[in-house]
């Protein structure tokens, strides 16, 4: 009898269910479950509900996150001296397109080292029909060189930038300027001169193709250039948050030396050769101003009247 009782006992422990001092519940549920949380992040509680009030009235004073700007379309260098020259300068590419079976000559050469140490760009062979093809029947030469889209600032980004330095912002925009050599040329006088940046119109108006990009002579790398939608509606939200706007105008109402605007958050506005400024671009301006030519010129090409424009600004807060 005993021998069953044992077996009996066994079996019976082995069975699922309560354990004797379990209270009904197993280990796991008697294990304690942390801290008791704070009442704010007590579901239910008061203090809950007025802290996630408040979260949600902070979440609608944030301002909706800004998308970056607009970005442009990818070009062909094409031909062996541009190809090699894009190279040399430092425009951007992402890949070498090279004949197949090509007649290298000294040129040929040279481009292809350049792509290899700048080591981020893929040497391609291709058939001569393919690159045909892609040129579109031009004279490539059996060289040519893809630039991918430039990646556009925002217009509000370049003020904030400075603001965010500690430094009143010094822009410049261009209206209806379509030679990439002049956008170029701007770049490096913004760079050179400590500027923050330069807006141009999506619209008729020169972008950072590879021309600007060699003219800027390496400083694109280094200065942000902004794509406006409106270039109207872009200078009003540039006043808004404080800078000055000052057109450049043959006929303006001020000379350079008597605008006292330079030394404070300004964007400077030069308009095309031809044309200057447009109707409305020139009166959005807060002041137009001219640049003294003693020499008797009737105007002068943006990047140089951009340069003096600068350099002025520049000795102003040095």
């Amino acid at each position: 009898m005993a021998g069953n009782s044992q077996r009996r006992n066994r079996r019976t422990s082995n069975k699922k269910g309560a354990q004797v001092g379990s209270g009904g519940k197993r280990r796991r549920g008697l294990e304690g479950k942390g801290p008791t949380p704070p009442a704010s992040a007590r579901k239910g509680h008061v203090k809950n509900r007025v802290a996630n009030a408040k979260a949600k009235q902070a979440a609608a004073r944030r301002p909706a996150p800004r998308r970056g700007g607009a970005k442009g379309t990818a070009e062909l260098v094409v031909g062996r001296n541009p190809v090699f020259e894009a190279l040399r300068d430092g425009v951007p590419a992402t890949t070498l397109y090279v004949q197949q079976f090509i007649d290298t000559d000294e040129r040929v050469r040279a481009a292809l080292q350049l792509a290899t140490e700048r080591g981020d760009i893929n040497l391609m062979e291709a058939p001569r029909p393919e690159l045909d093809r892609m040129t579109n029947g031009l004279n490539h030469q059996g060289l040519v060189l893809q630039v991918p889209p430039y990646d556009y600032a925002h217009p509000e980004d370049l003020a904030a930038a400075a603001f965010d330095d500690g430094v009143d912002p010094l822009i410049v925009a261009l209206d209806g300027v379509t030679d990439p050599r002049n956008l170029g040329a701007v770049v490096r006088s913004v760079c050179a001169f400590g500027g923050h940046g330069v807006v141009v119109p999506e619209r008729r108006a020169a972008g950072m193709t590879a021309g600007a990009w060699k003219t800027s002579a390496g400083t694109a790398a280094r200065t942000p250039v902004a794509r406006a939608t409106n270039l109207t509606r872009t200078l009003e939200s540039y006043q808004k948050a404080g800078l000055t706007v000052v057109g450049l105008a043959a006929d303006g109402e001020l000379e350079l030396q008597d605008v006292a605007a330079l030394d404070g958050p300004v964007v400077i506005v030069v308009g095309s050769e031809g044309k200057g400024l447009s109707r409305l671009v020139g009166e959005t301006c807060d002041v137009r101003v001219r640049i003294p030519m003693p020499g008797g010129a009737e105007s002068l090409n943006a990047g140089v009247a951009a340069g003096v424009v600068l350099w002025e600004a520049a000795r102003r807060r040095a």
